[in-house]
């Protein structure tokens, strides 16, 4: 009612008590009110391994979320490492559109 279109929530597994099946609670609402979910990683876990970050992945799309959201602090602060950026995107959407959206220009 505050006049937000999207609504962050910590991706499920990244803060204590942030369950799957909570994070599903809290998106169901936001979308029954007509609202965005943005699901984050800012814990530092961005700079996990890879598997984790999949966990994570998936975990965020089984729950609901609109936008996905991984955050800077990878082994160099300010940018997540590449590798995991690829597990994350492999992970929500597969290698087909993950090579192509990597490939694709942007002036096309």
């Amino acid at each position: 009612d505050a006049g937000s279109d999207i609504i962050l929530i910590p991706a499920p597994g990244t803060i204590p008590g942030i369950s799957l099946e909570y994070a599903r609670e809290l998106i169901q609402y936001c979308h029954s009110q007509g609202k965005l979910t943005i699901t984050s990683i800012g814990t530092s876990q961005e700079g996990a391994d890879e598997w984790t970050i999949r966990n994570i992945a998936i975990n965020s799309k089984m729950a609901g979320t609109d936008i996905h959201h991984l955050g800077d602090a990878g082994i160099c602060p300010g940018v997540a490492t590449p590798e995991n950026i690829m597990a994350y995107s492999i992970a929500i959407r597969g290698k087909r559109h993950t090579y192509r959206r990597m490939a694709r220009s942007v002036n096309r």
